[in-house]
């Protein structure tokens, strides 16, 4: 799971870069899931590395940050920005790490994709109320959900099925819970979740009694090391360029696109292996974030008509 900045308004960019962008996106936010798996493999316990990886990468931002003069978060903005660390890399990519000890990472990343449509379902909570195409798209995406859970092949790992059921959730409330809040600006507000988040997994590991056993593999080092630096810190900073100077929609759409990367890498890299039940329910979860994004589109086309009609 990654961190969330809250967007921007979209202005002009070349295509070669918005596809340079939008393909890190895709491919290295995809690979991370299998990147966990590789990780785990190679002798890091679950909480502990995904502790380590997110401080050592909030680290690297934060100083990167000050040097460049960007000023520190105050008390408030610590605060607000320690809950979505809780929520969004405690909870949210922490359990995704717990899941993959037992369940595949193309598995993970599909559960995962659910969250836009727990992300509607707290929105509505809040009176934002969803369109029709909108409410279509949630019943679609749960029924999916539901189908995954219900007979696949989460049902013979109960830990990873609780853990990547509350993956989403946690991450789809951290993401609403911090509309309107005092935040930094996106890249220190990233910073300080990593730093808050990493420091968070790194004592429940402890808590729970996570040790190492020996020094990590040569091969879990290196994938720990993508996740610090890819993962964390390329990929969101294209991520967080995209907000800047694309649509919304298409920076997110990263949430049905990650799965397929996710699961392809998982296939031809882990031999990992789907049954019927899973690739159908697959379908229909991201057939479902994809109704989703499409609706919030089409709100957001009159609002910015609207906008372009005043100035």
């Amino acid at each position: 799971m990654r961190a969330t900045p809250a967007s921007v308004g979209p202005g002009p960019a070349s295509p070669l870069a918005i596809a340079l962008a939008l393909a890190a996106v895709y491919l290295i936010w995809g690979s991370t899931y299998l990147a966990i798996r590789f990780a785990l493999e190679g002798g890091w316990p679950p909480l502990l590395m995904a502790g380590i990886r997110f401080l050592l990468s909030g680290a690297a931002l934060y100083a990167v940050l000050r040097w460049r003069g960007v000023a520190t978060p105050t008390r408030a903005q610590w605060r607000n920005t320690a809950c979505m660390g809780l929520l969004l890399l405690g909870l949210g990519n922490g359990m995704v790490c717990i899941a993959e000890q037992t369940v595949s990472s193309g598995l993970a990343a599909v559960a995962v994709a659910s969250a836009p449509l727990w992300m509607g379902l707290f929105a509505a909570m809040r009176g934002e109320h969803p369109r029709r195409l909108e409410w279509i798209g949630l019943g679609i995406g749960f029924v999916g959900v539901l189908w995954l859970n219900a007979g696949s092949s989460l049902t013979a790992a109960p830990t990873g099925l609780v853990a990547l059921l509350i993956a989403p959730l946690a991450w789809a409330y951290g993401s609403i819970w911090s509309r309107g809040r005092d935040l930094p600006s996106p890249f220190m507000a990233a910073a300080a979740q990593m730093l808050c988040g990493g420091a968070i997994l790194l004592v429940a590991g402890l808590v729970f009694g996570e040790r190492f056993d020996g020094w990590p593999t040569l091969h879990g080092l290196l994938s720990v090391g993508y996740l610090a630096t890819f993962g964390s810190i390329v990929a969101f900073t294209a991520y967080v360029w995209l907000l800047h100077h694309v649509r919304p929609t298409l920076a997110g759409s990263y949430a049905y696109v990650n799965p397929v990367i996710a699961v392809l890498l998982g296939a031809l890299l882990a031999s990992e292996r789907f049954g019927a039940h899973d690739i159908g329910a697959m379908g229909v979860v991201l057939l479902g974030v994809v109704a989703i994004t499409l609706a919030k589109a089409r709100k957001a086309a009159p609002a910015a008509a609207k906008d372009g009609a005043r100035s």
